[in-house]
């Protein structure tokens, strides 16, 4: 026996029309419980909750409209989505179907599809809703490992306690942010998004807490040696050892593994040469803290009898360096996903159009995008000098967010992804490019249409390219496709001082 589809309560005193509710939804794979008077439906509904519940609003005792109020008082019962079925066709019925806590109205008599199509969005809608708070539960406790280990490092460095709490204030800021995003389809896909994002900051705050736990290890061991360590070096011994260290702490040239066993097998050999013990361990040290020759100025301290006790000493103070410079990089990294991410979660309530900068948007979804984009993405990116154009910035990340996001599914998140972005008279050209297996023939005329998908349930609701396009028409703009075998274009053009005449598609 297949896995049910969902659990679906239907209420109707007619039962005509609840065997055949209850019949189409079983044979289409749903668990369907049916309730022929409203005292029941209630009743039922508080015991085992659905997953979706289709009421009709004209039932004696206690009609829908009342039904619905009671389920939406109720904690247990009052997020699952009620689609009103009714004979009832006047806006008025509608509206007020709406103003006691519906997600949808089915007009009778009963069409098999519609039901079909608006019961699957609708629980598609909620799956996508449960998975979102349970994103969200697992970032609230992302966030507090964040700011344990943010705390922990506040004590080494003043300059980590600074970003360590910009980014608590950020991830703060997002989880306020995140309830005031109005727009189902941006929710959904910060929701995709969320595990990828924490990746890329758990990755540098690995690399902070790994290089905090080596130089304090390495200071442990190092302060206690070093005053033993002067008192016994000469005046000119005592120079040649921090000449050495500054030597490591100097050099900025990397060498490939290939140049760095050259160099080793040339320091071990002139090492040996001067009958200097153990010459193969001490060269490797020299290599790891970057001296790779003209090591004559070093040769009497290395020939000492604690020789290898001195340079391991240096070793340790050249890795605190070191390991500064890996907690510098981690906080540039952790910072760029950090304003990707404040930036893409800002919801601009004020309802007016502003100057942007397109490519900025672009770029920060490539950001968000980048545990993704790494495992198997090329990007090409050649971005032309764009004036700022006037729109809704928040709105226009949405559609770059979906046509990338599209872009990376139709590849298997492998392959090449080509982003221009140009002027064309008064017009900004952005064209995202893919190498995925292009769209069908008999698909393409549906492309554009709301509901249409073919991915399957649970991982899209059909409305994202109908939303991008009704965001780009908002801006008096065009959205457009070509497709072959092996390479899918989305173009987009928009008014840069978005004027009221729409662009026309060119035959």
């Amino acid at each position: 026996m297949s896995e049910s589809k969902g659990t679906i309560l239907v209420v109707d005193d007619t039962p005509a029309n609840v065997r055949f509710l209850v019949g189409t939804l079983a044979e289409n794979g749903y668990t369907v419980r049916p309730a022929i008077d409203s005292q029941s439906a209630l009743v039922g509904a508080l015991a085992e909750p659905p997953d979706l519940i289709l009421l009709d609003i004209q039932m004696p005792n206690m009609n829908g409209y009342e039904v619905c109020s009671q389920l939406k008082a109720f904690p247990t019962t009052c997020h699952i989505p009620v689609i009103f079925i009714s004979a009832l066709s006047e806006v008025l019925d509608k509206v007020k179907a709406f103003g006691v806590g519906g997600v949808d109205y089915i007009t009778k008599p009963f069409q098999v599809e519609e039901v079909l199509a608006r019961v699957e969005t609708h629980l598609a809608l909620q799956h996508l809703q449960k998975s979102l708070l349970q994103k969200n539960e697992e970032l609230a406790q992302t966030n507090e490992k964040l700011e344990n280990t943010l705390q922990q490092l506040q004590d080494k460095n003043r300059e980590l306690a600074q970003t360590n709490g910009e980014l608590e204030n950020t991830l703060q800021q997002l989880k306020a942010t995140q309830e005031e995003l109005i727009q189902k389809e941006k929710m959904a896909a910060l929701g995709q998004l969320i595990a990828g994002i924490a990746h890329e900051i758990n990755t540098p705050l690995g690399a902070i807490r790994s290089s905090v736990g080596n130089i304090s290890e390495s200071l442990n061991q190092t302060l206690e040696q070093l005053p033993v360590l002067f008192q016994s070096l000469s005046l000119e011994q005592a120079q040649d050892f921090l000449a050495l260290l500054q030597r490591s702490l100097q050099t900025q040239l990397t060498l490939s593994t290939k140049e760095e066993r050259r160099a080793k097998r040339a320091l071990t050999s002139q090492l040996e040469a001067e009958e200097i013990e153990n010459a193969d361990i001490l060269a490797d040290a020299l290599v790891d803290m970057k001296i790779y020759d003209e090591i004559d100025l070093f040769l009497p301290l290395l020939k000492r009898p604690d020789g290898s006790h001195i340079l391991e000493i240096a070793y340790n103070l050249s890795g605190i360096q070191k390991g500064t410079a890996t907690i510098n990089t981690a906080i540039d990294r952790a910072s760029k996903v950090v304003f990707a991410l404040k930036t893409y979660a800002r919801y601009d309530q004020s309802g007016e159009m502003m100057p942007a900068n397109l490519t900025e948007g672009i770029d920060t979804v490539l950001t968000l995008y980048q545990n993704q984009l790494k495992q198997g993405i090329e990007v090409k990116k050649n971005y032309a000098e764009l004036p700022p154009v006037l729109c809704y910035p928040d709105e226009l990340n949405q559609v770059w967010t979906n046509l990338i996001h599209n872009a990376l599914q139709a590849m298997d998140y492998r392959g090449t992804l080509t982003i221009e972005v140009m002027q064309k008279e008064q017009q900004a050209y952005i064209s995202i490019t893919d190498t995925g297996a292009g769209i069908s023939e008999e698909i393409k005329p549906k492309i554009f249409e709301p509901f249409f998908t073919t991915k399957s349930p649970g991982e899209g609701s059909g409305l994202g390219l109908d939303i991008a396009k009704k965001i780009i028409e908002k801006h008096h703009g065009l959205i457009q496709f070509k497709s072959s075998q092996g390479q899918t274009t989305f173009t987009v053009l928009l008014p840069i001082n978005n004027s009221r005449n729409p662009i026309k598609l060119n035959n």
